[in-house]
């Protein structure tokens, strides 16, 4: 079984910057691809960038291509996001999510593990 854990919410000002972390336990990340996504009150959820553990390759949503970067931490199972330029449409809570396959996908039906999320909230 794998355990995510979402931190690093909270409240900022718009153009602001914020770092999310995403730690594993339970069994490793080899092989797999994570993802991160995000849902705002009444919309659906919706992907926001992934990352192929193995390789590295990345996937981005086109609203948040060049503002945030994701990346991942082999020696302690984390990944992060790191949000820069945030703007309020970015207000949502985000998930960590696992896939059990290498590549990543912007589906969440795709996606085996779900952390319980962490709020962000940017003010105009």
């Amino acid at each position: 079984q794998v355990q995510l854990a979402e931190s690093g919410g909270g409240l900022v000002r718009a153009g602001g910057s914020l770092r999310l972390s995403c730690a594993a336990s339970g069994r490793t990340f080899g092989g797999y691809a994570m993802g991160w996504f995000r849902q705002a009150p009444g919309k659906e959820r919706e992907f926001v960038a992934g990352i192929e553990w193995s390789g590295g390759r990345t996937d981005y949503a086109d609203s948040v291509k060049g503002r945030f970067s994701i990346s991942r931490d082999y020696a302690k199972n984390t990944v992060f996001l790191q949000m820069n330029d945030l703007k309020p449409e970015d207000t949502a809570v985000y998930h960590c999510t696992k896939r059990l396959a290498p590549r990543i996908s912007r589906l969440p039906q795709e996606y085996n593990y779900w952390g319980q999320g962490t709020q962000v909230t940017v003010s105009s």
